[in-house]
């Protein structure tokens, strides 16, 4: 049966060990004068920051972006004179060079454009040219249409979102993520792996999304474990990168699910790093959406999740034959591996499940999950993943 569907990604990507030193050329060939949006220690990367061909202006980026320091960052490219934007760092970073790109080419503030707590109002103009040099893999920001924002005002995170958000161009150098420790490796890498599979068992997915999903869900069994032993494993973090990017690209054309439907709201209730938060949910709700769909509860037209379930179990584990329960076995014994914490060493507790029930429930993120899901079973995995 013929299915309709679309696929945006970024306009260029570039992918490889060494990559990092074509970024002056890159951006010379996308402005005259750069932002460049880092973590909060941009002597981390002094090396690559150090001759950029353009004048250049570097904005810190200490945490998860807050509006406040999007409207900051947008202040310091307009006092630059910016035309170009180059986001060196993490999925935080990302964000805020993607959100700092786009009112650069639409005006207002953020609020203006804000899912859930703002006016929503469509971006309609191309953001500036924004480079994505991605340093932790696991957002796949690089590649995703749009910048996640807290609101602290009103305890939640929520997204700019448009396709022209996406980067111009994702510079992917792997050498780059050689130095995260192990548990930014960890957070990240669980993040990029709930990113295959979420849109690889989603309603809206579409064969192109499938194929980078499945490559990318591969990749993170070869990749991930070996990645958090070894960090200078360069096959393994190149392994994680293209999990990330592959991921990024999945979930930017066919939605996310349960994990991120809660976890963008967890994240606005308490101080969870996103990737443990994914984390602490991805099984509860594997078990919770197969538990359902085992029950007869139809799921998405022309889908078949159980197969995918099983489908991602095989490329996971690399064992033709293993089952649903095989992959979830895998998965909690990565989780032991990490040493991953439950939501609660975070300070959720209890009380807050049925709040954040309620709130997930309107989440964008959890349009693509396989099966609907009631508050109840929302609030139960919470509680399950305290």
């Amino acid at each position: 049966m013929a299915v309709r569907f679309e696929f945006a990604t970024a306009g260029r990507i570039m992918v490889g060990p060494g990559r990092a030193a074509e970024l002056p050329g890159v951006l010379a060939g996308l402005g005259s004068r750069v932002l460049v949006c880092t973590g909060a220690s941009p002597e981390r990367h002094a090396g690559l920051l150090a001759d950029l061909g353009v004048p250049a202006a570097v904005f810190p980026v200490a945490g998860e972006p807050t509006v406040d320091l999007a409207r900051a960052g947008l202040a310091a490219a307009r006092e630059h004179g910016t035309d170009v934007v180059a986001a060196v760092g993490g999925g935080s970073v990302i964000d805020t060079g993607k959100a700092v790109a786009m009112l650069l080419g639409n005006g207002g503030d953020p609020l203006d454009y804000l899912e859930v707590v703002g006016s929503g109002r469509q971006i309609t103009k191309p953001a500036a040219p924004c480079v994505a040099v991605p340093t932790t893999a696991g957002t796949g920001a690089e590649v995703t249409a749009n910048a996640v924002l807290a609101v602290p005002a009103h305890r939640v995170k929520a997204s700019l979102r448009s396709a022209l958000m996406i980067p111009r161009v994702a510079l992917l150098d792997p050498l780059l993520t050689v130095s995260c420790p192990p548990p930014v490796t960890a957070s990240a890498g669980l993040d990029a792996l709930t990113q295959c599979l979420e849109p690889f068992v989603s309603v809206r997915a579409s064969p192109l999304t499938d194929g980078v999903a499945r490559e990318g869900l591969r990749r993170a069994g070869m990749g991930l474990r070996a990645a958090y032993a070894d960090g200078g494993d360069l096959g393994a973090r190149a392994d994680m990168a293209m999990c990330s990017l592959l991921g990024g690209m999945a979930l930017a054309n066919a939605k996310l699910g349960a994990v991120h439907g809660l976890a963008g709201v967890i994240g606005g209730t308490a101080d969870v790093p996103h990737g443990m938060a994914c984390a602490a949910l991805l099984v509860p709700v594997i078990e919770a959406n197969v538990r359902a769909l085992r029950s007869g509860r139809p799921a998405g037209p022309g889908l078949t999740p159980l197969d995918r379930y099983t489908e991602t179990a095989r490329l996971l584990t690399g064992e033709a034959a293993a089952s649903v329960e095989d992959g979830l076995a895998w998965i909690r014994e990565t989780l032991a591996l990490f040493a991953v914490p439950g939501l609660a060493a975070f300070g959720l507790e209890p009380e807050h499940a049925d709040d954040v029930a309620a709130k997930a429930m309107t989440s964008s993120s959890m349009q693509g999950n396989p099966v609907a899901l009631s508050h109840d079973e929302l609030k139960a995995i919470l509680l399950q993943a305290l």
